[in-house]
């Protein structure tokens, strides 16, 4: 996607570094940053963090998980702060939802929510967005569709 060269390039002109823990999408933000020239001079660290246990090892508070569900914005939150945190990143990304398939070992939550949040470390600010998942489309087509619409908005938030 067009979109993420612009990333890439708006990055590296701040000289500023992104990491990204991802769940339903699987590490496809992380794989588009990638399809570009210049990613390993942006992309920190990406980690897919399918299983709640890896989102904890990752430093997702359990509590956080217990309280509100693995499928929430509070959980998107706690990821996007620290991959930020563990890579020392100055933006993190995590993600977290179901692509219109249900979890029997977290049965909480729509099967077709997606739960985004951006985190910008400098300012401390927290940018968060919910997505649904088309039932008429397919995984993959769901998972591009929330990586455009991530794109979107890192591109924003980057640009302010």
């Amino acid at each position: 996607m067009k979109l993420y060269e612009e990333i890439i390039h708006i990055l590296q002109s701040k000289e500023c570094h992104v990491a990204t823990m991802e769940s339903c999408t699987g590490g496809s933000v992380a794989s588009e940053i990638t399809n570009h020239n210049g990613a390993s001079e942006i992309l920190k660290f990406s980690a897919v963090t399918y299983s709640n246990e890896f989102k904890i090892k990752m430093g997702v508070d359990p509590k956080v998980i217990d309280e509100y569900s693995v499928y929430s914005i509070e959980t998107a939150v706690e990821m996007a702060k620290n991959i930020s945190l563990f890579s020392d990143a100055d933006y993190g990304i995590g993600i977290t939802g179901k692509l219109n398939n249900p979890d029997p070992s977290n049965k909480y939550g729509e099967d077709d929510q997606v739960f985004i949040s951006i985190y910008d470390r400098k300012n401390d600010i927290f940018y968060k967005y919910e997505q649904k998942a088309d039932k008429e489309k397919t995984r993959k087509e769901n998972k591009e569709d929330i990586i455009y619409f991530i794109g979107q908005q890192f591109l924003e938030i980057i640009n302010n």
